[in-house]
Protein backbone atom coordinates (compact mmCIF):
# COMPACT_ATOMS: atom_id res chain seq x y z
CA UNK A 1 0.00 0.00 0.00
CA UNK A 2 1.43 3.47 -0.61
CA UNK A 3 0.84 6.14 1.86
CA UNK A 4 0.75 9.95 0.73
CA UNK A 5 0.55 12.65 3.16
CA UNK A 6 0.83 15.83 0.45
CA UNK A 7 -1.77 16.47 -2.46
CA UNK A 8 1.28 17.02 -4.70
CA UNK A 9 2.64 13.43 -4.78
CA UNK A 10 -0.97 11.48 -4.40
CA UNK A 11 -1.63 13.15 -7.55
CA UNK A 12 1.23 12.47 -9.20
CA UNK A 13 0.77 8.77 -8.54
CA UNK A 14 -3.06 9.10 -9.47
CA UNK A 15 -2.13 10.47 -12.91
CA UNK A 16 0.08 7.30 -13.74
CA UNK A 17 -2.52 5.07 -12.95
CA UNK A 18 -4.93 6.95 -15.32
CA UNK A 19 -2.28 6.65 -18.03
CA UNK A 20 -2.59 3.49 -17.63
CA UNK A 21 -6.24 3.57 -18.38
CA UNK A 22 -7.21 2.41 -14.64
CA UNK A 23 -10.76 3.56 -12.75
CA UNK A 24 -10.04 5.13 -9.76
CA UNK A 25 -12.29 3.92 -6.45
CA UNK A 26 -12.31 7.07 -3.29
CA UNK A 27 -13.08 5.98 0.23
CA UNK A 28 -13.54 8.91 2.53
CA UNK A 29 -12.97 8.43 6.27
CA UNK A 30 -11.87 10.12 9.62
CA UNK A 31 -10.48 7.27 10.62
CA UNK A 32 -10.48 4.94 13.69
CA UNK A 33 -11.53 2.38 11.13
CA UNK A 34 -13.89 -0.62 11.54
CA UNK A 35 -15.43 -3.26 9.80
CA UNK A 36 -17.81 -0.73 8.10
CA UNK A 37 -15.34 1.29 6.79
CA UNK A 38 -13.28 -1.79 5.60
CA UNK A 39 -16.29 -3.16 3.89
CA UNK A 40 -16.35 -0.12 1.77
CA UNK A 41 -13.19 -0.60 0.54
CA UNK A 42 -13.84 -4.28 -0.26
CA UNK A 43 -16.81 -3.13 -2.48
CA UNK A 44 -14.38 -0.30 -3.94
CA UNK A 45 -11.62 -2.92 -5.20
CA UNK A 46 -15.14 -4.94 -6.44
CA UNK A 47 -15.38 -2.24 -8.66
CA UNK A 48 -12.81 -0.15 -9.34
CA UNK A 49 -9.01 -1.00 -10.40
CA UNK A 50 -7.40 1.22 -7.39
CA UNK A 51 -8.87 2.02 -4.33
CA UNK A 52 -7.61 5.60 -2.66
CA UNK A 53 -8.96 6.05 1.05
CA UNK A 54 -8.10 8.77 2.73
CA UNK A 55 -7.90 9.81 6.99
CA UNK A 56 -8.47 12.74 7.58
CA UNK A 57 -10.22 14.26 10.46
CA UNK A 58 -12.02 17.20 9.46
CA UNK A 59 -12.54 20.50 11.76
CA UNK A 60 -14.84 22.48 9.78
CA UNK A 61 -17.72 19.54 10.47
CA UNK A 62 -17.20 19.59 14.12
CA UNK A 63 -19.86 22.04 15.68
CA UNK A 64 -18.22 20.97 19.40
CA UNK A 65 -14.88 21.27 19.69
CA UNK A 66 -14.97 18.71 22.45
CA UNK A 67 -16.06 16.15 20.19
CA UNK A 68 -13.32 17.28 17.53
CA UNK A 69 -10.46 16.76 20.58
CA UNK A 70 -12.30 13.56 21.97
CA UNK A 71 -12.50 11.76 18.26
CA UNK A 72 -10.47 8.15 18.47
CA UNK A 73 -7.21 8.90 16.11
CA UNK A 74 -4.83 5.69 15.68
CA UNK A 75 -3.20 6.42 11.99
CA UNK A 76 -1.55 3.05 12.39
CA UNK A 77 -3.42 0.68 13.61
CA UNK A 78 -5.91 1.98 10.19
CA UNK A 79 -2.70 0.90 8.13
CA UNK A 80 -2.46 -1.85 9.66
CA UNK A 81 -6.48 -2.87 8.66
CA UNK A 82 -6.38 -1.58 5.28
CA UNK A 83 -3.11 -3.54 4.95
CA UNK A 84 -5.41 -6.37 5.48
CA UNK A 85 -8.10 -5.80 3.24
CA UNK A 86 -5.30 -4.77 0.34
CA UNK A 87 -6.49 -1.16 -0.09
CA UNK A 88 -3.94 0.38 -3.20
CA UNK A 89 -3.22 4.09 -1.84
CA UNK A 90 -3.80 5.88 1.78
CA UNK A 91 -4.04 9.50 1.42
CA UNK A 92 -3.40 11.06 5.51
CA UNK A 93 -2.79 14.93 4.92
CA UNK A 94 -2.45 18.22 7.43
CA UNK A 95 -5.29 20.34 7.44
CA UNK A 96 -2.47 22.65 5.68
CA UNK A 97 -2.85 20.74 2.70
CA UNK A 98 -6.79 20.00 2.09
CA UNK A 99 -7.36 23.92 3.17
CA UNK A 100 -4.18 25.28 2.01
CA UNK A 101 -3.91 29.63 2.54
CA UNK A 102 -4.88 31.45 0.05
CA UNK A 103 -7.41 29.09 -1.94
CA UNK A 104 -11.25 29.18 -1.57
CA UNK A 105 -13.12 25.96 -0.80
CA UNK A 106 -16.17 27.45 0.14
CA UNK A 107 -19.19 26.08 -1.64
CA UNK A 108 -22.47 27.52 -2.96
CA UNK A 109 -25.01 25.19 -3.04
CA UNK A 110 -28.44 24.38 -3.09
CA UNK A 111 -29.35 21.61 -1.37
CA UNK A 112 -33.14 22.13 -1.54
CA UNK A 113 -33.77 22.23 2.40
CA UNK A 114 -31.51 18.75 3.00
CA UNK A 115 -29.55 20.50 5.46
CA UNK A 116 -31.82 21.88 7.17
CA UNK A 117 -33.66 19.13 8.80
CA UNK A 118 -33.05 15.80 11.44
CA UNK A 119 -28.92 15.99 11.54
CA UNK A 120 -29.13 19.79 10.48
CA UNK A 121 -31.83 21.25 12.77
CA UNK A 122 -29.48 19.83 15.78
CA UNK A 123 -25.94 20.38 14.15
CA UNK A 124 -26.14 23.68 12.26
CA UNK A 125 -23.25 24.29 9.90
CA UNK A 126 -22.48 20.50 10.17
CA UNK A 127 -23.15 19.70 6.63
CA UNK A 128 -21.46 23.23 4.84
CA UNK A 129 -18.18 21.38 6.43
CA UNK A 130 -19.27 18.31 5.32
CA UNK A 131 -20.01 19.36 1.75
CA UNK A 132 -17.03 21.58 1.61
CA UNK A 133 -14.38 18.54 2.74
CA UNK A 134 -15.59 15.83 0.56
CA UNK A 135 -15.67 18.32 -2.84
CA UNK A 136 -11.91 19.65 -1.41
CA UNK A 137 -11.12 15.55 -1.52
CA UNK A 138 -13.02 14.23 -5.04
CA UNK A 139 -11.01 17.33 -6.10
CA UNK A 140 -7.89 15.85 -5.21
CA UNK A 141 -8.58 12.41 -6.27
CA UNK A 142 -10.84 13.19 -9.04
CA UNK A 143 -12.16 9.93 -9.04
CA UNK A 144 -14.24 7.50 -11.38
CA UNK A 145 -16.31 6.33 -8.07
CA UNK A 146 -17.02 7.38 -4.31
CA UNK A 147 -17.88 5.09 -2.19
CA UNK A 148 -20.21 6.09 1.08
CA UNK A 149 -22.01 3.80 3.94
CA UNK A 150 -25.46 3.94 4.51
CA UNK A 151 -25.30 4.41 8.18
CA UNK A 152 -24.97 8.33 7.20
CA UNK A 153 -28.06 8.64 5.46
CA UNK A 154 -28.66 12.75 5.47
CA UNK A 155 -25.15 12.89 4.17
CA UNK A 156 -25.27 10.44 1.34
CA UNK A 157 -28.47 12.02 -0.02
CA UNK A 158 -26.58 15.83 0.32
CA UNK A 159 -23.55 14.24 -1.05
CA UNK A 160 -25.81 13.08 -3.75
CA UNK A 161 -27.31 16.35 -4.09
CA UNK A 162 -23.81 17.99 -4.36
CA UNK A 163 -23.01 16.05 -7.29
CA UNK A 164 -25.43 16.59 -8.86
CA UNK A 165 -25.63 20.52 -8.95
CA UNK A 166 -22.06 20.80 -9.40
CA UNK A 167 -22.43 18.43 -12.50
CA UNK A 168 -20.13 16.00 -11.69
CA UNK A 169 -19.43 12.66 -13.53
CA UNK A 170 -18.18 10.79 -10.40
CA UNK A 171 -20.47 8.44 -9.73
CA UNK A 172 -21.80 7.94 -5.82
CA UNK A 173 -22.19 4.38 -4.93
CA UNK A 174 -24.00 3.25 -1.69
CA UNK A 175 -23.15 0.33 0.45
CA UNK A 176 -25.30 -1.15 3.21
CA UNK A 177 -25.12 -0.61 6.72
CA UNK A 178 -22.48 -3.00 8.50
CA UNK A 179 -24.03 -4.36 12.20
CA UNK A 180 -22.24 -5.86 15.02
CA UNK A 181 -23.62 -9.32 15.52
CA UNK A 182 -26.19 -7.67 18.30
CA UNK A 183 -27.18 -5.15 15.57
CA UNK A 184 -25.87 -2.13 16.89
CA UNK A 185 -24.16 -0.16 13.30
CA UNK A 186 -20.59 -0.02 13.28
CA UNK A 187 -19.47 3.57 14.10
CA UNK A 188 -15.91 4.86 15.39
CA UNK A 189 -17.96 6.20 18.51
CA UNK A 190 -18.88 3.10 20.42
CA UNK A 191 -15.77 2.58 21.57
CA UNK A 192 -16.47 5.32 23.52
CA UNK A 193 -19.58 3.87 24.96
CA UNK A 194 -19.21 1.92 28.71
CA UNK A 195 -19.71 -1.46 29.04
CA UNK A 196 -23.73 -0.35 30.55
CA UNK A 197 -24.47 1.95 27.59
CA UNK A 198 -23.11 -1.09 25.20
CA UNK A 199 -25.47 -4.03 26.24
CA UNK A 200 -28.21 -0.70 25.86
CA UNK A 201 -27.05 0.54 22.42
CA UNK A 202 -28.46 -2.31 20.36
CA UNK A 203 -32.05 -1.28 21.23
CA UNK A 204 -31.74 1.49 18.66
CA UNK A 205 -31.88 -1.21 15.90
CA UNK A 206 -34.28 -3.08 17.90
CA UNK A 207 -36.79 -0.29 17.63
CA UNK A 208 -36.35 0.35 13.82
CA UNK A 209 -36.74 -3.54 13.02
CA UNK A 210 -40.18 -3.24 15.00
CA UNK A 211 -41.05 0.18 13.27
CA UNK A 212 -40.58 -1.67 10.03
CA UNK A 213 -42.78 -4.42 11.43
CA UNK A 214 -45.30 -1.76 12.36
CA UNK A 215 -45.34 0.74 9.38
CA UNK A 216 -47.69 -1.27 6.90
CA UNK A 217 -50.06 -1.43 9.46
CA UNK A 218 -50.19 1.80 10.81
CA UNK A 219 -52.47 4.83 9.32
CA UNK A 220 -50.48 7.95 10.95
CA UNK A 221 -46.69 7.62 10.25
CA UNK A 222 -46.35 10.42 12.64
CA UNK A 223 -47.25 8.84 15.76
CA UNK A 224 -45.39 5.60 14.97
CA UNK A 225 -42.61 7.74 15.23
CA UNK A 226 -43.55 9.53 18.83
CA UNK A 227 -44.33 6.01 19.71
CA UNK A 228 -40.59 4.77 18.99
CA UNK A 229 -39.38 8.27 20.80
CA UNK A 230 -40.95 7.17 23.51
CA UNK A 231 -39.28 3.39 23.44
CA UNK A 232 -35.69 5.15 23.21
CA UNK A 233 -36.32 7.38 26.18
CA UNK A 234 -37.41 4.26 27.97
CA UNK A 235 -34.83 2.31 27.20
CA UNK A 236 -32.51 5.23 28.56
CA UNK A 237 -31.69 7.10 25.32
CA UNK A 238 -32.08 10.91 24.62
CA UNK A 239 -33.15 11.10 21.43
CA UNK A 240 -32.47 14.07 18.80
CA UNK A 241 -35.04 12.85 16.77
CA UNK A 242 -37.08 10.04 14.88
CA UNK A 243 -38.31 10.82 11.93
CA UNK A 244 -40.10 8.74 8.91
CA UNK A 245 -38.94 10.20 5.57
CA UNK A 246 -38.98 10.02 2.08
CA UNK A 247 -35.67 8.50 0.95
CA UNK A 248 -35.09 11.24 -1.53
CA UNK A 249 -36.18 14.74 -0.32
CA UNK A 250 -35.94 13.90 3.34
CA UNK A 251 -39.24 15.39 4.12
CA UNK A 252 -41.34 13.56 6.75
CA UNK A 253 -44.16 11.49 5.27
CA UNK A 254 -47.54 10.95 6.90
CA UNK A 255 -47.92 7.26 5.56
CA UNK A 256 -46.46 4.16 3.46
CA UNK A 257 -48.38 5.46 -0.34
CA UNK A 258 -46.61 8.85 0.60
CA UNK A 259 -43.38 8.16 -1.46
CA UNK A 260 -42.01 5.26 -2.99
CA UNK A 261 -38.39 5.19 -1.19
CA UNK A 262 -39.06 5.64 2.65
CA UNK A 263 -36.54 5.86 5.47
CA UNK A 264 -36.51 5.83 9.15
CA UNK A 265 -33.93 7.93 10.82
CA UNK A 266 -32.89 8.21 14.26
CA UNK A 267 -30.15 10.13 16.50
CA UNK A 268 -29.89 9.55 19.84
CA UNK A 269 -27.46 10.68 22.75
CA UNK A 270 -26.37 7.46 25.19
CA UNK A 271 -24.26 8.91 27.94
CA UNK A 272 -22.55 11.66 26.58
CA UNK A 273 -21.89 9.83 23.12
CA UNK A 274 -24.40 10.41 19.89
CA UNK A 275 -25.64 7.70 18.22
CA UNK A 276 -26.75 7.84 14.68
CA UNK A 277 -29.18 4.85 12.55
CA UNK A 278 -31.59 4.41 10.10
CA UNK A 279 -33.15 1.79 8.02
CA UNK A 280 -35.34 1.31 4.76
CA UNK A 281 -38.76 0.84 5.32
CA UNK A 282 -39.76 0.79 1.69
CA UNK A 283 -36.89 0.50 -0.81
Amino acid sequence: MYLYKKVADLQLHLQREKKAYRSIGFVPTMGALHEGHLSLIEAAKAQADVVVCSIFVNPTQFNDTKDLEKYPRDVPADMQELIKVENDVLFVPEVSEVYPAGLDTSLNLDLQGLDEVMEGAFRPGHFDGMTQVVWRLLSIVQPDYLFMGQKDFQQLTIVRRMLTELNSAIELVSCPIRREADGLAMSSRNRRLSPEERSIAPVISQILEQVKEKANDTANLGELSQWASQQLVQAGFRPDYFSIVDGKHLQEVPGMDSADFIVACTAAWLGEIRLIDNLILKP
